[in-house]
């Protein structure tokens, strides 16, 4: 006995795909807010690496996590998505 619909995919996806599946059918005032305090906090971040001189070393953490770190890079992007995707949720509720 099968008790979850076939057609609900939401635990076999991934957070990317949940995240621009909600994405597309909430309030889209909610996801371009969302997105925008999103980016804001990409922007303070960057500020702070520039103020600090850190611009070099965050772009070869960057390259190094992509080469060596691939699973832990993974799982930082996915916990950013689950995190967009929260928010946008239980503001459309």
């Amino acid at each position: 006995m099968n008790i979850f619909n076939d057609d609900d995919d939401f635990l076999v996806s991934t957070p990317r795909d949940n995240y621009f599946s909600i994405a597309k059918h909430a309030n889209q005032n909610i996801v371009e807010m969302e997105f925008e305090k999103f980016l804001e906090r990409l922007a303070v971040a960057e500020k702070i690496m520039e103020d600090k001189g850190l611009e070099e070393e965050l772009e070869r953490t960057l390259r190094a996590m992509r080469a060596i770190s691939e699973d832990d890079l993974k799982n930082r992007v996915n916990s950013l998505f689950l995190e967009l995707t929260g928010n946008i949720v239980t503001q459309c509720e």
